[in-house]
């Protein structure tokens, strides 16, 4: 038997026949930003399925762990020469979860997000029950289902995936435009020639956007390190060309949670080296960002200053026609800078993902934009948060639901296939053990 089989012999035993009730996953982190109060129930770990099973390199697949990070998962498929087609920004992210979320990453343009590189999911089901689902086999409604399912359908075990080959460098190019119809215009362009190995970009103002582009290369003139005391966002405005290694443009958002590291003052060149390489990356602010969550510290001192504050925490996707109407709305209406954009495009038209709808013939633009709106007035909770979901609404969009969301139940339900998901639920869950994804991913309860 692999390690990987003794592991499911071992929780088939651990579960028992029939599974437990109401069983939740036990993480020591997460990527998800919903506040919700701890809830005593059943928990299952699965930590322990966090390994590497094969990469085929001839093949262009690698088989993972579900809580396989995507650190570890890139570490062991470069020194293979391949990466996943699409590896999310942060390192912290695991295989599984971006199946049952949505992983994004400048590859997106050309082959979509993590789930359209899937090949197959292991799944663990509510009732102990494991299946294999994969788009031909008996399945194949788990299959596409699964993706923005967040855990309300099954866990996954093992995730199979699309991996292409990569060479040791990446020469990067920072365009810069300062009219956004034009902005969006010329990254369509790019995307459509498909001109560059990886393509997003950062709004830091109206008058200042830029494309970044990069391209593997197999030898590089020098080297740019974001990794410590050189701050990677900042350069895009500072530099024209750039170089880097292939391992550390992956990973150049992850130093400083692409700009979020501001709110901790580790941009102060100072305080960066008290607190050292070593915990400068995405885990470490998650974690104090949960811990004044929970303590409340920031909310606080907002209070002391006549302040209201929202978080505006967010990923959405609008076809790219109607990109500069949302970026205009954005900017007056919310405000918050930067905003990272990444066009996601490659869709299989013969694969539909029922609960995560997009036309495949569309390219889509995701906004990024994570931050706090400090508002001299008090106003209804989730003020800004539910004008931009009118906004995406409205413009043909999708939302993420990793973050907080404030839809109406029948909205939701409109937005996010109401009809599939049930489906789904009476033949995966039958005895709802899992909550379904309105409770998950809207009610505070």
């Amino acid at each position: 038997m692999s390690n990987h089989e003794n592991k499911l012999a071992r929780l088939r035993a651990e579960l028992g026949a029939g599974g437990p009730r109401g069983i939740g996953l036990s993480k020591s982190t997460s990527n998800l930003f919903r506040d919700r109060k701890a809830i005593e129930r059943p928990r299952i770990d699965l930590s322990g399925f966090n390994e590497v099973v094969d990469v085929d390199v001839a093949g262009g697949t690698v088989e993972a762990e579900g809580m396989t990070t995507y650190a570890d998962l890139a570490e062991e498929t470069l020194a293979h020469g391949v990466m996943p087609c699409v590896v999310p920004q942060l390192k912290s992210i695991t295989l599984g979860g971006a199946a049952a979320g949505v992983g994004i990453e400048a590859t997106s343009f050309k082959y979509g997000l993590v789930h359209d590189t899937l090949l197959g999911i292991e799944v663990l089901l509510a009732d102990g029950s494991i299946v294999e689902c994969t788009p031909e086999n008996e399945h194949r409604d788990l299959f596409y289902g699964f993706p923005n399912s967040y855990g309300t359908l099954g866990y996954a075990l093992k995730v199979t995936a699309r991996t292409v080959p990569v060479k040791p460098y990446v020469r990067i190019a920072h365009v810069r435009h300062t009219d956004a119809k034009r902005y969006f215009e010329d990254l369509e362009t790019h995307c459509r020639a498909k001109d560059a190995d990886f393509i997003d970009g950062t709004v830091f103002s109206d008058r200042e956007m830029f494309i970044t582009l990069g391209r593997f290369a197999d030898s590089a003139p020098y080297t740019s390190d974001y990794t410590f005391e050189h701050i990677y966002y900042r350069s895009i405005r500072e530099k024209d060309d750039d170089w880097l290694s292939t391992r550390d443009f992956i990973w150049r958002w992850d130093t400083d949670w692409f700009w979020c590291s501001k709110n901790l003052f580790v941009q102060n060149p100072i305080i960066r080296k008290l607190v050292g390489r070593e915990r400068l990356n995405s885990t470490t602010y998650a974690k104090v960002m949960r811990w004044n969550s929970k303590w409340g510290l920031t909310r606080a001192f907002s209070r002391l200053t006549g302040k209201h504050p929202e978080s505006v925490i967010q990923d959405v996707d609008i076809p790219i026609g109607r990109a500069p109407e949302f970026l205009a709305f954005f900017l007056k209406e919310v405000g918050v800078l930067p905003i990272w954009i990444c066009p996601i495009g490659g869709y299989d038209a013969r694969a539909g993902f029922p609960l995560y709808p997009v036309d495949p013939q569309t390219l889509y633009v995701n906004f990024g934009f994570w931050d706090v709106v400090q508002d001299p007035v008090r106003r209804e909770p989730g003020h800004y948060n539910r004008k931009i979901e009118r906004k995406v609404a409205e413009l043909g969009g999708v939302k993420s639901l990793y973050s907080d969301s404030y839809y109406p139940e029948d909205e939701f339900w409109r937005r996010y296939n109401k009809p599939a998901y049930d489906k789904l639920k009476a033949r995966y869950d039958p005895q709802g053990r899992f909550k379904n994804l309105y409770e998950k991913c809207v009610l505070r309860r």
